[in-house]
């Protein structure tokens, strides 16, 4: 047996395999010299790491109660600097400030007492929050009221909703946000969408893409509802409807990609219309601007110099608050000049018609295609001038009727048969573009052949259309067309007095209202009033 001998320098004490054989003064237990001074209690420990006495029994190892603590803590590697009225659950250092509630996280992150338990990592959170906040990466700059989801510092301000969204694309204060790609530039009450094509607010909810709605939208006064197709159905529908056809996947994608800019400008038109017009997909919807154009042909600039019209003279008296020729049988059914740019021609056979009618009570069809081949001032599908038309006529000695020459929507070589003419012309007149006066003159004379800006036309579907001046240019005129009528619409709900020109087109009768064009009247809209004449028949 081996006899062990511990010599304590302030009492006196034999210890034998840890059996006491003499005593004076207290009983101490502890080993490698560790217990210098006396303790009021027994400690338990090693390596020297009790240095001061303790209140209550401290556990725990390698020195890392540098002091007293008041309750029990558990941990290592000397994470407790200070102590703590309540226990502390964590490793490397992390909580150097005591906190009211217990912190669980990793890495330092909590450099601030919080009153609410966070859960995140990596110093994302620099500031308290009045509620949690879930999210990494530092994105969280500023207090918010609600909670936020997401992430890349994408939200800048409070909200009062809570917005859902990547990269930054709230900037400004939102109510329920959907959508991605920085798309909403101001507030909206609310928005569906992408790209960027949300830039001013919206009454209602907006269904689309690629930027197409560019100002706010709502529902027509009158009822109207937007469309809530995709630009794909939309463009299926288009295609059904008016039995369009492509040759190749080339030519289907290069149509797709025109009829989805044209619908951009559509909604262009319909956010602006003061009326009660609506804008949609025509049979026109996928042709371009230019391929559009041969659709037009008048030409200002054909004009002579020395103008033979004389003006007109107007009747004095009250008109009727509506009227429409073609209740009284000196108008003929709605053409079609198709891919060729003869407006002019269709606007003076028109006119032609009704003034024959008028005085000699039969209505013909005459022909366009007699002016096209044969009038040599102007240039046939390339455009033309009524006032030089009237001149043609009057110079050829007749016109034919359509029948005898009919229309190819081509230009041709002039093939004129002066003993098959129906009617004739003695010369033209030119109206005043006071529109009062031109209601006066209709009611007495017949239709009258105008100039107008078509750049709502492409588009027009029905109702009474009302552009603003920007976007229908009343000094740029480049389609020739006829006013056989005038009446007033009172909208639906705000009783708005809305008094308009019926106008008949040469585009056939499935394009507008049954191939007739409604245009505000009273401010020369469009430049409605701006070309206004007529021929003179015998």
């Amino acid at each position: 047996m081996r006899l062990i001998l511990v010599i304590c320098a302030l009492s006196s004490a034999w210890v034998v395999n840890g059996q006491l054989l003499r005593y004076e003064g207290k009983i101490h237990f502890g080993a490698d010299g560790h217990d210098q001074q006396p303790h009021g209690k027994i400690l338990l420990g090693g390596d020297g790491h009790d240095q001061q006495p303790h209140g209550q029994k401290p556990l725990g190892v390698d020195g890392h109660d540098q002091r007293s603590h008041s309750q029990v803590l558990l941990g290592g590697d000397d994470h407790d600097q200070r102590h703590h009225s309540q226990p502390l659950l964590g490793g490397d250092d992390h909580d150097m400030r005591p906190h009211g509630q217990a912190l669980f996280g990793a890495d330092n992150h909590d450099q601030r007492p919080h009153h609410k338990t966070l859960l995140g990592a990596d110093g994302h959170d620099q500031r308290p929050h009045t509620k949690t906040l879930l999210g990494a990466d530092g994105h969280d700059q500023r207090p918010h009221a609600q909670p936020i989801l997401g992430a890349g510092d994408h939200d800048q301000r409070t909200h009062g909703q809570t917005p859902l969204g990547a990269d930054g694309h709230d900037m400004r204060a939102h109510k329920k946000l959907l959508g991605e790609d920085g798309h909403d530039q101001r507030p909206h009450s609310q928005t569906l969408g992408a790209d960027g094509h949300d830039q001013q607010p919206h009454g209602k909810v907006i269904l689309g893409a690629d930027g197409h709605d560019q100002q706010s939208h709502g529902q027509e006064e009158d009822g109207g509802s937007p469309r809530e197709l995709s630009h794909t159905h939309m463009f299926k529908s288009f295609m059904k409807k008016h039995n369009r056809s492509y040759d190749s996947q080339h030519e289907f994608k290069k149509r797709f990609s025109i009829f989805r800019h044209n619908m951009k400008k559509v909604h262009i038109l319909q956010q602006s219309e003061r009326g009660t017009a609506k804008y949609g997909p025509t049979k026109f919807a996928d042709l371009t601007e230019h391929e559009f154009r041969q659709m037009l042909g008048l030409r200002p600039d054909l004009r002579p110099t020395l103008s033979q019209m004389e003006p007109a003279e107007i009747p004095s008296g009250d008109i009727p608050s509506e009227f429409d020729w073609r209740d009284h049988g000196v108008v003929t059914p709605v053409k079609n000049q198709g891919m060729c740019g003869s407006c002019w021609a269709f606007s003076v056979t028109g006119n032609v018609e009704g003034q024959w009618a008028l005085k000699h009570k039969h209505l013909y069809s005459l022909s366009e295609q007699e002016l096209v081949d044969c009038d040599k001032t102007d240039e046939g599908c390339n455009g033309g001038m009524p006032e030089n038309a009237y001149e043609a006529i009057a110079e050829l000695g007749g016109l034919e009727t359509e029948n005898d020459y009919p229309y190819e929507a081509k230009d041709d070589k002039c093939h004129f048969n002066k003993n098959k003419v129906k009617v004739t012309v003695n010369g033209s007149v030119e109206l005043p573009q006071n529109e009062d006066d031109l209601a006066r003159w209709l009611v007495t004379h017949g239709p009258i052949s105008i100039g107008i800006n078509a750049n709502a036309l492409q588009f027009y579907v029905g109702g009474v259309s009302h552009p603003l001046k920007f976007l229908c240019n009343p000094k740029s005129l480049d389609h020739g067309m006829l006013i056989v009528g005038y009446g007033v619409h009172t909208t639906k709900y705000l009783h708005r007095r809305q008094p308009y020109w019926i106008v008949k087109n040469s585009w056939g009768p499935d394009w507008g209202e049954q191939g007739y064009y409604r245009v505000y009247r009273g401010d020369g809209t469009c430049g409605v009033n701006q070309m206004a004449t007529s021929a003179i028949v015998p």
